[in-house]
């Protein structure tokens, strides 16, 4: 490591207000769900996902605490999956005005909306709705969780990068995997490719011991085609594609090759410490729920760092504006978009093994920040809310 970049990792001291008592509680508020059925069991959703990753945000706010005399604390606030979200909402905001939600995204509509939540800060952790980053934003509502979007923009800027130009894209009913095709199809036509034919899955088979025998009949009408996309984004057929397609080709998307907030196998920039930090604490590996609560703490920790300050006029301000810039070992700082709240972040692009590349690829270039390639940027976003 060059002695610069060691300087400029442990003088954040130096660039911090004076020492000072300052406090901020937050509340990570969690809406329960019960995960649909799926073919397979491999990939359990694990009881902490998300409180693990805010948890983890917080003693690392803790420990830069210590020095300037910063106390972070942080209350769970869970709804089970028939409760009532709205009472769940008011309670988080009773305990705080920084809230920190995995919920979807009507609820956090519903959250945003009420009358008690108009002076908080929010922070989506885990809905990747393009709404929530568009039409339906709000400006009480940031979003360390990226868009469908910016996963699929960073997917579509490899196949350009690679030269796989004819596609294909097999699609699940859930409303996810609809809104994820969707944003796939978008994210092809951003980027100069053409998609392809669009077939819905939608057997109830067991593919566990039927996909050999499945799998290249579904794909067989396909045609020629560089590689197949897959948008099953709960986890269920994907899998079962894999090397069973009639034409022998590559598979990206919610299966195979993927664009995912986080992995197991990022590990450069610094990550694996970050990854074996969560290991010890967890026993298992960060997902990209828990990233996202990892962020969203970090965020309002590093906001207050840099202010001194703990009110929620202070820090969303100065969290939107150009100083901000938040370490999260991507090998690039994050920053928020100030017309949706969006964070910026780069993408790995990874498979089960190995991180493959992250985007933005080199050559995909932004006239102000190459972060803002994937997803919505400002010309094409129809936020209004951070502007008025």
């Amino acid at each position: 490591m060059r002695l610069d970049h060691l300087f400029a990792g442990l003088c954040w001291l130096c660039a911090a207000p004076a020492l000072a008592d300052v406090s901020l509680h937050a509340v990570y508020l969690r809406q329960e769900t019960v995960p649909p059925p799926t073919l397979s069991n491999l990939d359990p959703v694990p009881e902490d996902l998300g409180v693990a990753g805010v948890e983890l945000g917080l003693a690392d706010n803790q420990t830069t605490g210590r020095f300037l005399g910063h106390d972070y604390t942080l209350e769970i606030v869970s709804v089970a999956p028939e409760g009532d979200f709205l009472a769940g909402a008011r309670e988080a905001l009773g305990k705080s005005d920084f809230v920190i939600a995995d919920a979807p995204a009507n609820a956090l509509l519903a959250l945003a909306d009420l009358p008690e939540a108009e002076g908080a800060l929010l922070f989506n952790a885990t809905a990747e709705d393009m709404a929530l980053r568009d039409s339906d934003c709000r400006a009480n509502l940031l979003h360390t969780a990226p868009s469908y979007a910016m996963r699929t923009d960073a997917l579509a800027q490899f196949l350009v990068s690679r030269r796989w130009t004819k596609t294909a894209i097999v699609k699940g009913t859930q409303p996810s995997d609809e809104a994820y095709a969707a944003a796939l199809e978008a994210s092809m036509v951003k980027f100069g490719l053409k998609p392809g034919p669009v077939k819905t899955w939608a057997f109830d088979a067991d593919m566990r011991r039927n996909a050999s025998q499945e799998v290249p009949l579904f794909t067989q009408d396909f045609g020629d085609y560089d590689v197949l996309l897959v948008a099953d984004e709960i986890g269920d057929f994907g899998r079962y594609i894999l090397y069973n397609t009639w034409e022998p080709r590559p598979v990206a998307g919610s299966a195979g090759l993927r664009a995912e907030t986080w992995a197991p196998v990022v590990e450069a920039w610094g990550a694996a410490q970050l990854q074996s930090r969560f290991t010890a604490a967890t026993g298992r590996a960060m997902k990209p729920a828990d990233y996202g609560a990892w962020a969203a703490m970090r965020s309002l920790g590093e906001a207050v760092t840099r202010t001194g300050a703990s009110d929620v006029a202070t820090l969303r301000d100065f969290i939107l504006s150009d100083e901000f810039e938040l370490a999260g070992f991507k090998g690039r700082p994050l920053s928020f978009r100030p017309w949706n709240g969006q964070l910026r972040q780069p993408m790995p692009i990874v498979h089960a093994e190995a991180l493959v590349d992250q985007a933005p690829l080199e050559g995909f270039l932004h006239q102000t920040n190459e972060l803002d390639s994937l997803g919505l940027d400002r010309p094409e976003s129809a936020c209004r809310a951070f502007t008025e």
